[in-house]
């Protein structure tokens, strides 16, 4: 990489005579660059193919499992109901 980086800041120097040569700072910049794009051109598949596929089947897991908890919700609140409901008619029925 280091002499892909080297030949990507040559072809970043200037070509014309009249500019002045890049020192030797800019250089470290610009290779620091070069590192970085190339660092960024192979992350951008991996983050491509994570925000496809998986975040489709990770939505419908949690949407399925969205139903499951509201349906066991409705459930344990009608069973609570039903409990209070028959203690108030067994503490009626006791007076």
């Amino acid at each position: 990489m280091a002499t892909t980086a080297a030949a990507s800041v040559s072809a970043a120097a200037p070509s014309t005579t009249d500019e002045q040569p890049l020192t030797h700072l800019e250089r470290e910049v610009l290779e620091e660059y070069v590192k970085l794009k190339e660092n960024l051109d192979k992350l951008a598949p991996l983050l491509a193919d994570l925000g496809s596929d998986a975040t489709a089947e990770i939505l419908d897991g949690l949407r399925l499992l969205e139903r499951k908890t509201s349906l066991v919700s409705t459930l344990l609140k009608a069973s609570v109901y039903s409990i209070v409901l028959q203690q108030e008619m067994f503490d009626g029925v006791g007076d």
